[in-house]
């Protein structure tokens, strides 16, 4: 089986203890989109996340289009920018992706895994190939590994 890697949401970050957010799994697993980081400017170890951002590059941006392309303009469940709502969802899917892309060229390559509690997010996800679980599915399946 090959190695899981996280995308987290902010719905997901926002449940992780402080222990759990400077863990060993949590640097070398989970990977928070730039726009995550940029959401989550408000925790105390904010300054620590750059270490596990997961970079808008032109390529990520590649897939937001592709994402993007998929999401009848009247669709408010997954982006909703009038209401301020949603805007690093689609940055979620699209760097799963990303990195699902290069994860191809390898033998075995990791398995990218969108962590969100938003069902637009994860209907998405599942639309466009990508798997995803909800927080407490990913706290369950990790349980051992916060060390």
């Amino acid at each position: 089986m090959n190695e899981e890697r996280y995308l987290l949401d902010n719905n997901a970050l926002s449940h992780l203890t402080a222990p759990q957010r400077s863990s060993t799994f949590f640097y070398d697993r989970c990977h928070l989109p730039s726009e995550i980081v940029y959401e989550a400017q408000g925790y105390p170890d904010a300054n620590e996340f750059k270490n596990v951002e997961y970079p808008t590059t032109s390529r990520v941006l590649s897939h937001l289009s592709a994402v993007m392309a998929t999401v009848p303009a009247d669709d408010i469940s997954l982006v909703n920018l009038y209401s301020n709502k949603g805007a690093a969802d689609p940055m979620l899917i699209a760097c799963a992706l990303d990195g699902m892309e290069e994860a191809a060229s390898h033998l075995w390559g990791p398995t990218w895994v969108v962590v969100s509690n938003d069902h637009a997010v994860r209907a998405k996800a599942t639309e466009l190939g990508v798997e995803s679980c909800t927080r407490e599915e990913f706290l369950a399946k990790t349980k051992d590994q916060w060390k």
